[in-house]
């Protein structure tokens, strides 16, 4: 027995023609611990946005109802030849009611439950998702429970990273996003010291509006000078960057570097011995990473993502964070939605020129049956 309902596809083919469109696709019969999932809400993250936009010239693309044509510019086409001609599903996770399930006992026990899943296809009327990737919403709707996997994971994961090296401070790029207000609420519960760099006089407001007590606005004529007096009062010599592109991880680590040195007895021609890591964990700018020559020799510059960390944690601290996420879904892992769109509205010019900028606080909603 299949189900068939609308699903989104994006190929992008060797010309560099990006097309994301909506089509009928058919459901199979779950087996083992899986599950169908009747998708009800599904946000657009920026990890969708890799394979659903990245960087296409959707200003300038065929719109036609359900679907649109965008062209890839290089290097963007050529980097991206690994999919080349592969018709891809989108959306890495939502929230659902199980319609049917295997014959797994974790399985047949969601059977009829509203779940947030994380299926790799939640743009999409119906999804096969593992019984244990599946995290019970009960009486929460599908909008709340929507967004419980990827920023609450990613937020957790964070300090867990922190813990698991040795840190008791971070600093956090673009901390007034929806993720980055959820790390700040998580340290604060966990008594891990963070420093919160965001871009406006508002951002800065909205974080002391949630106790945070080092913010650093990085427009401001003495950022640098501010950034210094956070990384010294908290010691914060480990961050976290998901913009990627530009300085904004370099000016991280020279002040650092000039904080660590300004602590040295005697001065060294390698700089200070002080570890200095920063994680990238996105591109929100597509643009090239720029680093500079002005932090000694003691510093490195790694890429974080969330299923690797989670593979290294184990499953006992994987249940204990998705425990901890289940418990505190309206609150600490709270998300907000500027607009809910449908399948077919998600890919108008209008939807598109807007989500895609990632603007802090302006996430979108999916709702597929709507």
């Amino acid at each position: 027995m299949t189900t068939t309902g609308k699903q989104l596809f994006t190929t992008l083919d060797a010309g560099g023609a990006l097309t994301v469109e909506i089509a009928e696709a058919s459901f199979p019969q779950p087996t083992g611990n899986q599950v169908l999932v009747k998708m009800e809400a599904a946000p657009i993250n920026p990890s969708d946005l890799a394979i659903l936009t990245s960087a296409a010239d959707f200003e300038n693309a065929e719109y036609s109802h359900g679907k649109v044509v965008a062209q890839m510019p290089e290097p963007f086409l050529s980097g991206q030849r690994g999919r080349h001609g592969q018709r891809l599903p989108a959306g890495n996770e939502g929230a659902g009611t199980v319609i049917a399930a295997g014959d797994g006992d974790m399985a047949k026990g969601l059977m009829g439950q509203r779940v947030a899943c994380v299926p790799g296809n939640a743009f999409s009327q119906y999804a096969i998702a593992d019984a244990m990737m599946c995290l019970p919403l009960g009486d929460h709707s599908a909008e709340v429970g929507a967004s419980s996997f990827v920023n609450p994971m990613t937020a957790l994961g964070f300090v867990e990273t922190a813990k698991m090296e040795g840190h008791d401070a971070i600093i956090h790029l673009a901390a007034a996003s929806n993720l980055g207000q959820m790390l700040n609420k998580i340290c604060l519960e966990d008594g891990m010291k963070i420093v919160n760099i965001v871009r406006k006089q508002e951002h800065v407001d909205l974080l002391k509006g949630l106790g945070a007590t080092h913010i650093v606005n990085s427009s401001d004529d003495d950022y640098m000078k501010q950034l210094r007096a956070a990384i010294t009062e908290t010691g914060a010599f480990l961050g976290f960057d998901p913009i990627g592109g530009g300085q904004n991880t370099d000016h991280v680590l020279k002040a650092m570097e000039q904080v660590a040195s300004s602590q040295m007895d005697e001065f060294s021609r390698y700089g200070s011995n002080q570890d200095k890591k920063m994680y990238m964990y996105g591109r929100l700018d597509l643009g090239p990473t720029i680093l500079t020559p002005s932090y000694g020799l003691q510093w490195s510059v790694s890429g974080w993502l969330l299923t690797p960390f989670l593979a290294k944690a184990g499953m006992e601290t994987v249940v204990k964070l998705r425990t901890r996420v289940q418990q505190n879904l309206t609150t600490t892992f709270a998300s907000h939605y500027k607009a809910k769109v449908n399948l077919e509205e998600m890919l108008t010019k209008e939807a598109i020129m807007d989500y895609r900028q990632m603007k802090t606080g302006e996430k979108y909603l999916v709702t597929p049956h709507t």
